[in-house]
Order: structure tokens, then C-alpha cells, then sequence
């Protein structure tokens, strides 16, 4: 009997040290398969080997893994296949080649060469033969492993690549998920960086919640995501509103540029202790038809159940107001962002769309948020809490500076401010001196309106 449950990405180990289990598992998985090649090429009685069993001393990733998971020898072998080629390039190839010292064909054992790789990599056949040999009846019993109802393949810890229309299906290549091979591996995920497969980069600061001026009705519904992310469990499961409520969270940004909220989202992250990663629409959007669908889904795939928070940044470039249909194209854009609707509404962790203005969101968006925040334009006490908190200590201001005289005349925005005040302090720093006056001030002010057009 298949288990069912689900169970989150295992828990790295504090020191990346892996201890005895994963080598004692793989020398497990030579003996299984040296019987069934005994039984096969010598006509010995096949004898399985005892399966081993995590010691409880033993805090890897892989041996808590299989503790907590509760493998059955069958999800074990099948794990172990898929991770072997990782720990040695040629490990069934060593193996076979004692049988076939000649070389030869193996069709019954399956495998594939890799583009890179030159050892064999197993395939769902390799996995067959092993449990199997040739007995039909007990390969037939043996399918529901590779299916979705299957505990690994339906969690997405193993996947078989697809194959050419008419292949056996088995004969695709067994694949452990990168980031749980990783972790069994090393004890820890390293994050993933920007690319063509995750258009995301990580995002963080040094600052804190301090350091944001925001209206005090704005940092309440701030608050009210603070308690979603804190809560989500409970209410979901404890609460059992899991069965009432659609997962995750999806919050709609908008205001002027440099009003704070990439830093909100980012400071979101920083106190919950959720990773945020920013969308990259530029990695995303193509002009391929189904192509922009493939880069989602990939990005939304690998965010799957990691808690991570998901910001897209000027995001009615992409999630903007569908149009009628006047072309092909039309037809696949308001598609892209059907796919989107489903794919962020199916999302468990907190999604965050970032855009300068409300009216650009398409309204089935705008009817899908829990959450509606507007961050305004700094007012004049704002203004200046924002320059007060902008300036370094070693920066001395002289005492002809004015701030509030300053943030009463110009309405920039916080990041229009810190532009002022780098562009202040690297004059400054230029002289030689940390004296900072009123027209050096000023100065920056107009140069970053000249920059906007003012």
C-alpha cells in the first residue's frame, strides 16, 4: 500500500556533515543489485538483501528523511537509484561490467547515457529489473510506483523524463528533484540563483522596520500579512479552514516608484524568516507562444511548499488588463494571463504584485487579492523623518541645514532622498571633509528633479 501524505522538503543538518547511512545504503543497493544480476547471468536463487534501517544517532538529512517518510524497500531502491549516479559517476556500470566483461547488449537493466555524464543513468526499466527480473506478474503489481499516486512522484521528490511518443514509459530517466538530492547529499539547499530555469533573484536588506515611513494605516495592513504568514499553518489546519479558503495569499502593492514597497516585501521576509524572491519579468515574458507559461511554471514549481514569498516587481507588464481579440496574438497574451490567475491562486505561500498604478491590474486580479495595499507619496512630516533617517552618522550636517525646510518644498520620494544623500556624501567624501550644508543639499534635490524631468 502507497502512503498519501505529504511532507515538506527535509530539514538540512545543522553542520552539512552527512553521516553512515547514505554510504551504508548505497552498499545496499550494490548487494540488491549484484543478487538480481547473480539470479539473472549465473542462475543463482535470488535473495533479497535485508534492508537497512536508519540508526537513530544518525541526523543526516537522508537518514531522518527515511525515518520520517517511512519508506517501503521498494521507495527506498527507487530513491537510491535515482541519487546514486550522483555519489559515483559509473556505479552501476562497475557493477554490470563483471557480468558483461566483453561489453554487449543489457536491454533488461535499462539505463541511458547522459549528455554530459558518460556513466549509466537509470531509468524506470533499471528499477524494474531490480525489484523484478522477468516476472511479469510482479511488474505489473510493481507500476503504481511510477505513478502519480506514488508517495515519491506525487510529492515531486522523483520524476521519470518524458520519452518519444510510442517509448515505454518506464524508459524514461529516473530523476531525483535537484534541491532534495542536494540536501540528502550535502545536509543543505543552497539558494537558486537567477537564470533562464528560475527567473527570480534572492532579495534581502540591512535595514529594518524602523527604517520604513509609511502611513500608520498602511503598516496596519502590512501587519495583517505579518499575521497571515505567522498564522497560515494554524488557520489552514488547525482550524480547518484549509477546506473553506483557497491556499496562500496574494497581496496587490501599488503606489509611486520609491515609496517603499519592494523594501516592505523584503522586510516581510526578514522578520517572518521567509526567503523573498524577486521575478525577473524580463526572464519571464516571450514572444514564443507558450513559452512565457513555461517560464512560470517553473518558477511556481520550485517555489512549491518552500514558504519562500514571490514578488513581482511592475508586474501590469505582465498581469496587466486583457484585450479583446483581434489576433493570435491577442488570443495567447489573454491566455498568459489565465495561466497566471491559476497559477497564483493555486500557490500556497504569499504572492506580492508590485505596480505604480491599481488601474493598470487587470480586474480579475484585482477581485483575487486578500489584500489591497496603496503606499502614497511621503508627506511633508514623512518627508522628513526620511531625510533625518537617510543622512550616516559620519555625515555632519552644518547648522545652516534646514531638513523640514526642505522636505516642505520638494516632494520626493524615499528613494529620490537616498539618491540626494549619496549623491551628498560622495561630494562630500570628495572634499575630504564630512561637512554637509544646506546648498550641497540642495544641489543634489535639483539634480534628481533635472533627473525626473522637473
Amino acid at each position: 500500500m502507497l502512503k498519501t501524505s505529504n511532507i515538506k522538503p527535509p530539514r538540512a543538518s545543522g553542520n552539512g556533515v552527512q553521516d553512515l547511512f547514505l554510504v551504508h545504503s548505497l552498499a545496499y543497493l550494490k548487494a540488491f543489485t549484484i543478487a538480481r544480476l547473480d539470479a539473472h547471468f549465473r542462475q543463482t536463487p535470488y535473495t533479497r538483501p535485508e534492508t537497512p534501517v536508519p540508526p537513530e544517532h544518525d541526523d543526516s538529512s537522508f537518514a531522518r528523511y527515511v525515518r520520517h517518510a517511512e519508506l517501503t524497500t521498494e521507495e527506498l531502491l527507487l530513491l537510491l537509484c535515482a541519487l546514486a549516479p550522483n555519489v559515483v559517476a559509473g556505479f552501476f556500470d562497475n557493477i554490470v561490467q563483471a557480468y558483461l566483461p566483453q561489453g554487449g547488449e543489457f536491454p533488461e537493466f535499462g539505463g541511458v547515457k547522459g549528455t554530459n555524464h558518460r556513466g549509466t543513468l537509470p531509468t524506470g526499466e533499471t528499477v524494474m529489473f531490480l525489484l523484478a527480473g522477468n516476472d511479469a506478474g510482479l511488474r505489473l503489481r510493481l507500476l503504481p510506483l511510477f505513478g502519480e499516486g506514488s508517495y515519491l512522484f506525487r510529492n515531486k521528490i522523483l520524476s521519470l523524463e518524458t520519452v518519444r511518443s510510442g517509448e515505454p514509459a518506464l524508459s524514461g530517466r529516473l530523476m531525483a528533484d535537484a534541491e532534495y538530492a542536494e540536501v540528502f547529499l550535502t545536509g543543505r539547499i543552497a539558494r537558486p540563483r537567477l537564470s533562464m530555469q528560475f527567473p527570480a533573484e534572492y532579495i534581502d536588506t540591512q535595514l529594518e522596520w524602523d527604517d520604513l515611513v509609511l502611513p500608520e494605516g498602511v503598516r496596519a495592513q502590512i501587519r495583517e500579512l505579518e499575521s497571515w504568514i505567522t498564522h497560515q499553518g494554524a488557520l489552514m489546519q488547525e482550524w480547518d479552514m484549509g477546506r473553506k479558503l483557497k491556499p496562500g495569499y496574494r497581496a496587490l502593492f501599488y503606489g509611486p516608484p520609491g515609496t517603499g514597497k519592494t523594501l516592505t516585501a523584503t522586510l516581510l521576509g526578514k522578520y517572518t524568516g521567509r526567503d523573498v524572491y524577486r521575478v525577473d519579468l524580463s526572464s519571464v515574458v516571450s514572444k514564443y507562444i507558450g513559452e512565457t507559461e513555461k517560464n512560470l511554471s517553473s518558477l511556481f514549481d520550485k517555489a512549491n511548499n518552500k514558504n519562500w514569498i514571490l514578488f513581482f516587481d511592475e508586474a501590469d507588464a505582465l498581469f496587466g488588463k486583457r484585450t479583446g481579440v483581434r489576433d493570435a496574438h491577442d488570443k495567447y497574451a489573454n491566455q498568459e494571463v489565465s495561466y497566471l490567475l491559476q497559477r497564483i491562486e493555486s500557490h500556497a505561500g504569499l504572492t506580492i504584485l508590485a505596480s505604480n498604478f491599481k488601474n493598470n491590474m487587470d480586474d480579475a486580479f484585482i477581485r483575487r487579492f486578500n489584500s489591497i495595499v496603496y503606499f502614497p507619496p511621503p508627506r511633508a512630516e514623512d518627508r522628513l523623518q526620511l531625510w533625518k533617517k537617510a543622512f550616516p552618522a559620519a555625515a555632519k550636517l552644518q547648522k545652516d541645514v534646514d531638513l523640514k525646510a526642505v522636505a516642505e518644498q520638494y516632494e520626493l520620494t524615499g528613494s529620490h532622498i537616498l539618491n540626494v544623500v549619496q549623491y551628498v556624501c560622495l561630494s562630500a567624501l570628495d572634499r575630504g571633509s564630512p561637512l554637509v550644508s544646506q546648498t550641497d543639499i540642495l544641489r543634489g534635490v535639483k539634480r534628481e528633479l533635472e533627473k525626473e524631468g522637473k
